[in-house]
């Protein structure tokens, strides 16, 4: 055994999370805070409604990423096989994860005494906050400096202010 090889299990996962790549968690969150500027005028169980959006299109851009990493680079680089798909579905999983928080929040709100249009600001909040939270997190796991890691703190913030502006621009 090479000593690039994993020796255990443990490692394999340790060195498997070292390499890991948050692009869908920035990704997910993005679209994310999308859905919830484009969800305009929902029908009569709005919060309902938005989770369902949410996590629903989290999914699908997942199968979609998922469909293009296996058909699109892959299929022209080698056969794919069991593992690879697997890679693939993992590696790709960050895109709903990312749309979780936004849809609990959204959840939530009536606990929080929130209406529709506080749920919305608060789903939206909590979308960019991810964004912001998945790109300093990929950043760290590839050593990034402080000021590196700020520096895409700073750039992902202003991505989800320009797309709350959206929000305010946008009247539904």
């Amino acid at each position: 055994m090479s000593r690039t090889e994993p020796t255990t299990v443990r490692e394999g996962a340790a060195e498997r999370r070292a390499h890991a790549d948050y692009t869908g968690g920035v990704y997910g969150s993005m679209l994310a805070a999308s859905v919830v500027i484009g969800a305009g005028a929902l029908g009569s169980f709005p919060r309902l409604e938005l989770v369902l959006l949410l996590l629903l299109t989290g999914v699908v851009f997942w199968i979609a990423h998922v469909h293009a990493q296996l058909f699109g680079a892959r299929l022209a680089q080698r056969p794919l096989d069991r593992r690879a798909v697997l890679h693939v579905l993992r590696d790709e999983w960050p895109i709903v994860k990312a749309a979780v928080p936004p849809a609990v929040a959204v959840a939530v709100s009536p606990l929080l005494g929130l209406d529709v249009q506080g749920a919305v600001w608060l789903a939206l909040s909590v979308a960019v906050a991810g964004q912001v939270g998945w790109s300093v997190a990929a950043a760290r796991r590839a050593g990034a400096s402080w000021r590196l890691m700020a520096t895409t703190a700073a750039v992902n913030l202003a991505l989800g202010l320009l797309i709350i502006s959206f929000k305010l621009f946008l009247k539904h």
